[in-house]
Parts: C-alpha cells; structure tokens; sequence
C-alpha cells in the first residue's frame, strides 16, 4: 500500500482472488467530528443517500438486531442482515446479504477514528463470495459510499456524481425485482 496518499484520499485495497474476498477497504477523511459522522451513518427510518437512497430499518440498533435496507416507500428490500457489532461512535458492523442474488452473505463493518482534521471513516467488506455479483456491487458501492458520506456531512448534499446516480437509479425502481418485494424479507 502507498503510504502517501493524502488522507482525504478514499483508499481502496482489492483483495486476492480466492474463494472468497477476505477483506477490502474503503478509508476516507471526513472534516467533521466524529459524532456527527456516527449520527449520520447511523440514522434509521430515513432516506440515506450515502446507501443508495435506502432507509434503514431495524427494531434498534444493537448487537443481534435485524436490519433491512429498503426503498423510501418501503416496498422493496434491497439488503438484508443482522447487527454483529455496535460500539458507538467507533465501530458498527453487520452482515450482508443483496436480496435480489443467492450469493452467501458477507459482513461490512464501519469504523471511525478520531484524527486531526475530522474523522477517519472505514468501510472493510468482509468474507464476500469471489467472482459473485455482491462482489462486484460491494466494490463499486464502498467507493460510493465513502464519497457520499463524505460529502453529505461536509456540505449537506451527496457528490454531483452520487446525484446522477441516485437519480438514475429512481428512473430504473420500477423494475426491481419481485424476489425483492418487503413482504419476502420480515424481520
């Protein structure tokens, strides 16, 4: 890994190609204190922009707890898991599973240091399925996730980037599919 890059960099460190993806990382700076970080990445019951416009649902947060990724209007559940580990305003951790592939689930932990300057946000995927489509959208999505994150705590509003996305991906919600309908993923 290149120790210099600036620390406002997101870092993404691609994993060896085995039967699963041991770990990958996603490590960002954000100029804030790490309380408003927590208190933003860990809101429920609200549109995250940073998740993909998805709400997150959950009888609480807390280790053992159920939690669902769903659509604004809650008809469709785009991620399912249960909380492993919540350790405020450090660490929170759960596993993964995309409803829409058959892919095993995998764990995603989030990690927040206080540094000079703000907070230092980790996003580690861990133990994902090698050569799946969960890989391919955790990678892609940890990079969006961090920048979003980012930018959302900093200036109130997701990247010009994440605005497109977040927009296309509105257009294309009617074909979600059935498999991912609320209704198939209780808690």
């Amino acid at each position: 890994m290149n120790n210099t890059t600036p620390a406002d960099a997101t870092v993404e460190l691609r994993p060896t190609d085995t039967e699963t993806s041991d770990k990958s990382y996603f490590r960002i700076l954000i100029r804030a204190p790490i309380d408003r970080v927590w208190a933003e990445l860990t809101r429920t019951d609200t549109v995250l922009p940073f998740f993909f416009n998805g709400v997150c649902k959950t009888p609480g947060l807390a280790v053992d707890a159920p939690i669902r990724m769903q659509s604004k209007d809650g008809k469709y559940t785009s991620v399912v898991g249960d909380v492993l580990e919540f350790e405020p305003p450090y660490r929170y951790a759960h596993s993964f599973r995309f409803t829409n592939f058959d892919d095993p689930p995998a764990i995603v932990r989030y990690e927040l240091k206080e540094v000079e300057g703000g907070t230092e946000f980790t996003l580690i995927n861990e133990n994902v399925p090698a050569g799946t489509k969960t890989e391919k959208y955790m990678t892609s999505g940890g990079t969006f996730i961090t920048q979003n994150l980012k930018s959302i705590v900093e200036t109130g509003k997701p990247t010009a980037g994440g605005r497109v996305a977040l927009f296309m991906m509105g257009l294309f919600a009617p074909f979600t599919p059935k498999r991912c309908r609320s209704e198939n993923w209780p808690f």
